[in-house]
């Protein structure tokens, strides 16, 4: 695997493959690489010629008070894992590559942005946008891996791609979880043993939703009503919010019909986690 920083580097080595008929797939992160990073590698490499794995701790999306400084990193393991799984390159570039002094662009996407985590958290999704156009015109990618632990931002990608008409395909892979149900996230480890065990009821809440949805309720107050119970029962848990939406619109809806999505957010200690369901779908059952 070949390490790159500089961006105008990876510019000319993508239009080189590009010109060699090679189809690129990049998997972006900010690394503290997981089973669910992984999964999208092994994603990108079954079907692209050249995997590129990014890695670079955003700025643009923490908010004041959050945890940019204590973000856990490892770049050393990071590399090892992505070597063991195949990647061809690994673009890892430092802040004043992306935010030069005088830096002034923003990228925004609308109404899919305005609720669930863009309504706690509304400096996220801008960045997100931002960084994610950034490294697609850099990388100049055939196709994106995105995990669907992050439902929202997963569409809203999907969405600027579409607006901005990059010639690229979105590619949004399982959720991955921990034996216990857990979603996988780099941010599971700043979880005391307690916190991580309580952390469950987010998983067990989706569980309830999609018994809900299966046995024929259609009511999302119903449903929004008994996840959120759940999640109470944790104390060290502190609900931001059990919602159900329309899967394209992320608007919340009343009556379950469609495509529903139901999605869940709580503060454990340091960790804020997310973890989502499409109703209707199989629910992931615990391994132990």
């Amino acid at each position: 695997m070949e390490t790159l920083e500089n961006p105008k580097e990876v510019q000319r080595l993508a239009d080189l493959l590009r010109c060699e008929g090679k189809r690129i797939g990049v998997v972006p992160t900010m690394g503290y690489l997981h089973e669910g990073h992984l999964s999208l590698v092994r994603a990108a490499r079954a079907e692209c010629d050249a995997v590129v794995a990014t890695i670079f701790v955003n700025p643009t999306q923490f908010g004041p008070n959050e945890d940019l400084a204590a973000y856990p990193r490892d770049m050393e393991r990071d590399k090892k894992l992505l070597t063991a799984e195949g990647t061809d390159y690994l673009f890892a570039p430092v802040k004043d590559s992306l935010y030069p002094e005088g830096f002034a662009t923003r990228v925004e996407v609308d109404r899919l942005t305005d609720t669930l985590c863009g309504a706690s958290r509304p400096w996220h999704f801008p960045g997100v946008a931002l960084i994610v156009c950034k490294l697609f015109n850099i990388v100049k990618p055939h196709f994106a891996y995105f995990g669907q632990k992050d439902f929202q931002q997963a569409q809203t990608i999907r969405r600027m791609v579409l607006d901005l008409d990059f010639d690229l395909e979105v590619r949004v892979c399982p959720i991955v979880r921990e034996p216990d149900g857990l979603a996988m996230s780099s941010r599971n480890a700043y979880l005391s043993e307690e916190e991580r065990k309580q952390a469950t009821v987010l998983y067990r809440a989706l569980g309830v939703a999609s018994e809900l949805y299966v046995s024929g309720e259609r009511d999302a107050a119903v449903i929004k009503a008994r996840m959120a119970e759940t999640i109470g029962a944790a104390p060290l848990g502190k609900i931001d919010y059990a919602e159900v939406v329309d899967y394209d619109s992320l608007h919340p809806i009343d009556k379950l019909e469609g495509k529903p999505v139901a999605l869940v957010a709580a503060q454990f200690g340091r960790s804020r986690l997310i973890d989502n369901h499409i109703l209707g779908e199989p629910f992931p059952s615990a391994k132990m």
